[in-house]
C-alpha cells in the first residue's frame, strides 16, 4: 500500500462513513451520530497523509522495514468497521430484532470504537510530517474515543479484534442469547459493562419473541410503554434486571441513568461533548465552549460545527444565561471540585481541619474595600490581598472564596500605577492554587491583563507576563489567551524588557506556542527577529530560552521561511561547534525541523560545514542529540544521491 492510495482509500472510507449518517433513528441514534462525527474530524489527518505519500520517492517505502505505512491497514479495518456497524445500528428498532441482537450492537460500539482509539494512537505521526494542529484535532478525537469507551465499561482486547469482523445484520435467536452472542462470539464479564451501556440492552430485552410485539421505544419521548411480554430473566453476573413486567413501565432516561449523574445535553459543548464552562454563542446562535470554538476557528475553519453553515462574523459572545444555569447545576449536584473549605474550617494535609472562621472575616472585610470609591481604601487593601496571597495556599483559597477575583480584575485598569500592580500581582498569587485558574478565566481576567502588559508600570508588565504563563497550564486557556492579543505585547516584553521581564515573557510565550494556533500570531508579532537577536547578542545570557521556543516554533511554514530569512541557519551551526550540550541538541533539532522536506536548507546547512559537528553529536551528543543529528545526516545523504 503507497502513500497515495492509503490516505486516497482512508478519505474515502471517512466520506463513505459521513454518507450514511442522514437519517439516523432508533435506540442507538446518539452512538452513531457520535461515531459519524468524530470520524469526520480525521478528514485533514488523511489528506495530509496522502500528500505525504505523493512526496515519497519509491526508495523511500521499499528500503525502510519501518515505513510508517504498514500501520495504516489497522485504521482502514477499523473505519470499515465502523462503517458496517452504522449500516446496521443507524436504523435499528428495538421491536424488529431480539434481545441479542441489540447487546451485540451495543458491544459492537464498544469494540470499534476501543480499536479505533488504538490504531490512532499508533499512527506515528511524526514520521508522516502531520502538522501540529491537526496532531491536536487528533488528540481531541482520541480522547472522546476514550471517553466513550469508558462510558461503555471494560474490554478484554481479545474479544475486540474479533468483534467487528462479525456479520451484524442478522438477527440472534434467543434461546442463543446470554453470555454467548451468535455461537462462536463470547462477550466475556458482561456485568462489567457500565449501566449506560446496559441499559440499552435492557430496554429491549423486556420484549420476547415468543410474543407479539405491540409497543416500541419512542425515542422522541424516552419512555418504555406498556407492554404484555414477559421480561426475559438475566444470569447474575450479567444485567441487574428488574423483576417482574414492572420495569417495562419504568422512563428511559430512568433505566439508562447510570449512578454518576447525567449531564443535560444542552450543557455538553457539541465539539468537546463536556460540559461547558464558558460558554460562547457563534453567529449562527449555536453555543460552544469558547476555547474549542476558538480552535475550530485557528484551524480555518469559517463553518458552523453543528450546522455547517457559514459564520457571517467570528465574534464569540459569553451566554451568561446558560453560564449561570450551568453553575446552578454544578452546585446542586456538587460538581465543582471542593476548595478544602467547610464550614468555617480548611483541611489541612494531614487530615484535620484548621478554623480558618477569624480569617474568612478579615478578608471579607478587604474584599468589599477592594470596591471602595474611596483610592486610598482601594489602594490599601489590594495591597494587603497581595501580602496574604502571597503566603500561603490557605489564604488563596480565603481570597478567592469571598469573591476577591472579580473585584481584583476591575482594579486591573485603575489609573493608579500601585493599586494596578498589586492587583496583578495579587492575581498572579492566586493563579498558583489550580482551582483558581478556572475563576480568573471565567472573571474575565485575560483582556485587562494584555492591557497591563501593554501599557503597565515594568513591574506589571512583568508580573502579567508571569500571570498569562501561569494562567497557559491549562490547554484550553493556550487558545484563550492567544486569541486576546496577548502575543504581540509578550514579544514586545522579549525585546525591550528587564532583565526578569525577558525571563517571564519568553516562559509564557513558550508555553503559548505549543498550541498550533499561536504559532502564527507569534511570527506575526515578530518573535523570530526578537530570537535572532537573542541568539547573536554576546551580553545576552537567554540562548537556552531562545532555543527552546525556536525549536517549538521550527515545524511551522511562516516559522520555517522568517528563520530563513533573519539568517539565523549560520548561528545555529555556530552553536552545534561550541556550545553546551543542550544547546547543541536544541539546535539540531531545529535544523531538523527546517530542513525536513526543504532540499534548499539541507543545501545550505552542508555548505555551511554542518556535516562535521553533526557527525561528532550523533557519536557523542545527548541521546535526543544523536537521534536528530543521525536523522539529518540521512537526509543529508538522500541529497546527494540526488
Amino acid at each position: 500500500m503507497d502513500g497515495v492510495n492509503a490516505g486516497g482509500e482512508l478519505l474515502a472510507l471517512v466520506n463513505d462513513v459521513v454518507g450514511v449518517s442522514v437519517g439516523f433513528r432508533g435506540l442507538f441514534k446518539r452512538d452513531c451520530t457520535d461515531l459519524v462525527r468524530r470520524i469526520a474530524l480525521l478528514t485533514h489527518l488523511f489528506e495530509e497523509i496522502r500528500d505525504f505519500g505523493a512526496a515519497l520517492r519509491p526508495l523511500d517505502v521499499s528500503t525502510s522495514s519501518a515505513s510508517p505505512l504498514t500501520c495504516l491497514p489497522e485504521v482502514a479495518n477499523a473505519l470499515q468497521a465502523a462503517k458496517r456497524l452504522l449500516s446496521v445500528a443507524g436504523n435499528f428498532c428495538s421491536g424488529a430484532f431480539s434481545d441479542g441482537a441489540a447487546k451485540k450492537i451495543t458491544f459492537q460500539f464498544h469494540c470499534v470504537t476501543w480499536k479505533l482509539e488504538k490504531a490512532l494512537g499508533n499512527l506515528p505521526c511524526e514520521l508522516f510530517e502531520i502538522s501540529e494542529e491537526v496532531r491536536e484535532q487528533v488528540e481531541l478525537v482520541r480522547a472522546q474515543l476514550r471517553r466513550a469507551t469508558e462510558r461503555y465499561g471494560p474490554l478484554s482486547s481479545k474479544v475486540v479484534f474479533r468483534a467487528p469482523s462479525l456479520p451484524l445484520d442478522r438477527e440472534i435467536h434467543p434461546q442463543k442469547s446470554g453470555n454467548r452472542l451468535n455461537g462462536s462470539f463470547h462477550v466475556e464479564n458482561f456485568g462489567n459493562i457500565n449501566p449506560e451501556a446496559k441499559a440499552k440492552m435492557d430496554s429491549v430485552s423486556k420484549c420476547n419473541d415468543s410474543h407479539s410485539i405491540k409497543d416500541q421505544i419512542v425515542p422522541e419521548s424516552g419512555r418504555l410503554s406498556n407492554s404484555s411480554a414477559s421480561a426475559e430473566a438475566h444470569p447474575s453476573n450479567e444485567i441487574d434486571g428488574e423483576k417482574g413486567d414492572k420495569s417495562a413501565t419504568k422512563s428511559l432516561e430512568e433505566i439508562k441513568k447510570p449512578d454518576s449523574v447525567l449531564i443535560p445535553n444542552d450543557y455538553l459543548c457539541p465539539i468537546s461533548l463536556e460540559l461547558m464552562r464558558d460558554p460562547v454563542i457563534v453567529a449562527t446562535g449555536q453555543t460552544y465552549e469558547r476555547s474549542y470554538i476558538q480552535r475550530w476557528i485557528d484551524c480555518g475553519n469559517l463553518t458552523c460545527p453543528k450546522t455547517q453553515l457559514e459564520l457571517q462574523n467570528l465574534t464569540l459572545t459569553p451566554n451568561y444565561a446558560l453560564r449561570s444555569l450551568i453553575t446552578q447545576w454544578c452546585t446542586k449536584n456538587n460538581i465543582e471540585q471542593p476548595t478544602g473549605l467547610v464550614n468555617g474550617r480548611i483541611k489541612k494535609s494531614d487530615g484535620t481541619f484548621r478554623d480558618v472562621s477569624g480569617d474568612i472575616a478579615a478578608i471579607e472585610v478587604l474584599v468589599r474595600k477592594l470596591s471602595s470609591r474611596s483610592i486610598e481604601d482601594r489602594r490599601a487593601a489590594v495591597t494587603e490581598i497581595r501580602s496574604l496571597s502571597k503566603r500561603s495556599t490557605d489564604n488563596r483559597i480565603l481570597i478567592a472564596e469571598a469573591g476577591a477575583i472579580p473585584a481584583l480584575v476591575n482594579l486591573l485598569t485603575a489609573d493608579d500605577v500601585v493599586t494596578q500592580e498589586n492587583a496583578v500581582t495579587s492575581i498572579l498569587n492566586l493563579s498558583i492554587y489550580e482551582n483558581n485558574k478556572g475563576l480568573i478565566m471565567l472573571a474575565g481576567a485575560i483582556p485587562s491583563v494584555v492591557q497591563v502588559l501593554r501599557s503597565g508600570s515594568m513591574e506589571g508588565r512583568e508580573n502579567a507576563a508571569a500571570t498569562l504563563f501561569s494562567l497557559s497550564v491549562a490547554d484550553e486557556n493556550k487558545i484563550i489567551i492567544g486569541a486576546s492579543g496577548a502575543m504581540p505585547a509578550l514579544v514586545e516584553l522579549l525585546q525591550n524588557g528587564s532583565t526578569r521581564g525577558k525571563k517571564d515573557a519568553a516562559t509564557a510565550l513558550f508555553n503559548l506556542c505549543i498550541y498550533q494556533g499561536n504559532k502564527s500570531r507569534a511570527v506575526k508579532a515578530g518573535i523570530i527577529t526578537a530570537l535572532s537577536n537573542m541568539l547573536t547578542d554576546l551580553n545576552n545570557c537567554m540562548v537556552d530560552e531562545a532555543l527552546t521556543i525556536l525549536s517549538v516554533l521550527s515545524s511551522h511554514h511562516e516559522a520555517k521561511i522568517s528563520v530563513v530569512k533573519a539568517s539565523v541557519i549560520p548561528v545555529l551551526i555556530d552553536i552545534l561547534r561550541t556550545d553546551l550540550p543542550r544547546n547543541k541538541e536544541n539546535a539540531t533539532a531545529i535544523l531538523l525541523s527546517l530542513c525536513k522536506r526543504d532540499n534548499e536548507n539541507l543545501a545550505c546547512i552542508s555548505r555551511l560545514g554542518a556535516v562535521v559537528p553533526l557527525t561528532d553529536l550523533a557519536k557523542s551528543g545527548t541521546e535526543r542529540a544523536k537521534r536528530k543529528a543521525t536523522s539529518l545526516l540521512e537526509h543529508l545523504q538522500r541529497l546527494q544521491q540526488l
